[in-house]
């Protein structure tokens, strides 16, 4: 049985086995680390989705970072811990978070796989939000593709721009290794102590 936990009024349940039956469901997923300002444009969206139809919030997020257990994480500097992402995603009125333990084996699931076996199977989605940009599986199949396909109801949300500037994390990370900390700061949606 999967480890629940209630942290800012959110459930925390780790891998697939043994989730509750979860009422019309409004699904997102992606690392989401940072929850910066491009993130949390998408979360609210989720909320409101799972708001109007009467249903819960679901965010399914990895750990660890699809980047590590793919070998490409060398140099990576994650924005958030687990723990601290969990507590943003909470303050965004997430109802749940289902963390994924991202293995070489679920790293192969093609995004129909994934989608239909857990998304759908699993979850119970009725509801999928993602970024514009978002591919799902190791065959990176896009929204339209799963929209055409299946009976879920997916909904695109468009970039973030900030200052003309579109938001992502690995932006982020790249100008905090540049020291532009201020920068960063405002990418990410929080001040620093300086005032910002």
């Amino acid at each position: 049985m999967p480890e629940t936990k209630q942290r800012n009024g959110i459930r925390v349940f780790h891998g697939f086995d043994a989730l509750p039956h979860f009422v019309h469901p409004a699904v997102t997923v992606g690392s989401y680390d940072g929850v910066h300002r491009g993130h949390r444009a998408l979360i609210e969206r989720l909320v409101a989705e799972a708001r109007a139809a009467g249903g819960e919030s679901i965010v399914l997020t990895f750990e660890p970072h699809p980047r590590i257990t793919l070998g490409r994480g060398e140099g990576l500097q994650l924005l958030t811990t687990l723990d601290e992402k969990i507590a943003l995603l909470g303050d965004l009125g997430v109802d749940n978070v289902i963390v994924i333990p991202f293995d070489r084996a679920f790293s192969a699931l093609t995004g129909a796989e994934f989608v239909e076996e857990y998304v759908i199977g699993k979850v119970g989605a009725e509801t999928l939000v993602a970024g514009y940009n978002h591919r799902f599986g190791h065959d990176r199949v896009d929204c339209d593709a799963l929209a055409a396909t299946g009976p879920l109801k997916v909904v695109k949300v468009g970039p973030c721009t900030v200052d003309g500037v579109r938001v992502s994390s690995t932006l982020i990370r790249r100008l905090l290794e540049e020291g532009k900390t201020e920068e960063a700061a405002r990418l990410r949606g929080v001040r620093l102590k300086s005032g910002l």
